[in-house]
């Protein structure tokens, strides 16, 4: 622990954390069940679909350095943060609605209504998420204490998002006569939407309320009036630290990777692993034990470790675990999908490579916070809301590829659209399979190699901090 930061209260910790629920919600939306829905339930072309997603965002991704950086710039008696979490998240709740309830448009308009509203909703969930997250290395500098944060926002985030994931296969989407496979019915998809709405508002309102009394004061210096040229300038030079680049780069291939197995993971539960509606409702509490798990490992992994080589080494330990199950169907040797064995086994190693992944996520978060004394030790400022923007805008254009890359493999696999799953054939899914199981090897390989190269260590940021603050302390 570093002299000028006192270990936080686990108060502050939880109401921290809380923020990231509205995020979790999006993220699950978007990925788990936005495809299928517009997809296999309003009818339009996986393809159509995909690239719309991607679309919406990538042009949504360029917003995200603008937010981080007004955020930065931004000065009131509330803080740089705070007014964004209280302003965002009242418009933000209506947009997640009007997503999930679409008025009924030919494919053309439904393609370009599907584009302005996917990126309204980035949109806004980045007013609420790039605020609240760059207040992590503002309430503490130490090493760990950052990543203690973090993992509690990755404990809500994924809580949020799995929450709404057991209620879709739960409550909303429900198996009826006329719709015997649950994600099929339309009925549910508003009740979706307008409970995921009244949720993301108040997680982040709540989080800003419980934090207000500690970060709610004005800035120690008055950002300067800067023209739009100078502004833009001082993003591309924070963006450009050779630390966050490579962090970029092992991130892009990773959230890749995340974004094809969450959209396409209900292609695979339908139609490879022949999940019944008992699995479904099971399936997000082993989801959310395994974040649990990830919880309490990545503190002392990060101690012993560093958050690098956890990030290394839980990324392939995590791919081992989730292509284990897919490789030993392709030879034949796993039990009669559908079967309680099969489900089963399913879980455990689902529950480990879960675990493990998260890490890697809550590690790569973690290290972007270093990042923000490495960047201050050079340009003489605090640039963490461009950091975590900038992060975000990683994010979202990884995940879009990963979206639209799940279309081309449905397209290519030859899975048709409103199909049944007792009447697919095999060659399908073995192609459905392959062809995932094949980009998910590849990223792991690439991302690791790139998170080798990242050069900040808790030696060097203990060091960077202890060389700031004196700076900071007038001489006597």
């Amino acid at each position: 622990m570093s002299i000028d930061a006192p270990k936080l209260p686990i108060k502050l910790k939880l109401v921290h954390g809380l923020g990231s629920v509205a995020y979790g919600i999006k993220d699950n939306g978007f990925s788990t069940f936005l495809l299928i829905f517009y997809n296999q339930v309003l009818g339009m072309d996986a393809k159509l679909v995909s690239f719309a997603l991607m679309c919406a965002l990538i042009l949504d991704a360029f917003v995200d350095p603008v937010i981080g950086h007004l955020s930065d710039r931004t000065y009131t008696r509330w803080g740089r943060r705070l007014p964004w979490l209280y302003v965002a998240p009242i418009p933000l709740a209506a947009a997640w609605l009007l997503l999930w309830s679409p008025p009924d448009l030919p494919p053309t308009q439904m393609f370009f209504y599907l584009v302005a509203v996917a990126m309204l909703v980035r949109t806004l969930v980045s007013a609420c998420e790039v605020p609240s997250v760059a207040l992590v290395p503002e309430l503490t500098r130490d090493y760990d204490e950052r990543t203690g944060l973090m993992r509690y926002r990755f404990l809500f985030g994924w809580a949020g998002g799995l929450l709404m994931l057991f209620l879709a296969y739960d409550v909303f989407l429900r198996a009826t006569p006329e719709h015997p496979h649950g994600q099929l019915n339309p009925d549910g998809y508003w009740a979706y939407g307008l409970f995921g709405a009244g949720l993301m508002a108040a997680a982040v309102l709540l989080s800003a309320w419980g934090q207000h009394r500690r970060v709610a004061r004005l800035p120690e210096t008055r950002p300067q009036s800067q023209g739009v040229a100078h502004a833009f300038g001082e993003v591309r030079e924070s963006l450009s630290h050779p630390a966050f680049l490579t962090l970029l780069g092992a991130g892009a291939i990773a959230y890749t990777s995340q974004g094809i197995t969450f959209s396409i993971s209900n292609y695979l539960y339908l139609f490879i692993w022949r999940f019944d509606e008992a699995a479904f409702a099971i399936y997000p509490w082993i989801l959310f034990a395994s974040v649990v798990a990830a919880f309490f490992m990545v503190t002392p992994l990060h101690a012993r470790f560093g958050k690098r080589e956890t990030a290394m080494g839980s990324g392939v330990i995590s791919v081992a675990f989730w292509l284990t199950p897919f490789a030993l169907r392709l030879l034949d040797a796993w039990p009669t999908e559908g079967s309680n064995l099969s489900s089963g086994l399913l879980f455990a190693f689902f529950f480990a490579a879960n675990a493990f992944g998260v890490m890697v996520m809550i590690s790569g978060s973690s290290m972007i916070a270093d990042i923000v004394e490495a960047s201050e030790e050079h340009t003489g400022r605090r640039s963490e809301g461009i950091f975590f923007a900038g992060n975000f805008f990683m994010q979202k254009c990884a995940t879009g590829l990963g979206i639209f890359l799940t279309g081309l493999i449905v397209s290519m696999a030859g899975l048709p659209e409103r199909a049944n799953p007792a009447t697919v054939s095999e060659a399908v899914i073995d192609n459905l399979t392959l062809y995932y199981s094949g980009l998910v090897l590849i990223a792991v390989i690439f991302s690791t190699a790139i998170f080798a190269r990242f050069p900040i260590n808790r030696a060097d940021h203990e060091a960077r901090v202890a060389k700031l603050a004196a700076a900071r302390t007038p001489a006597e």
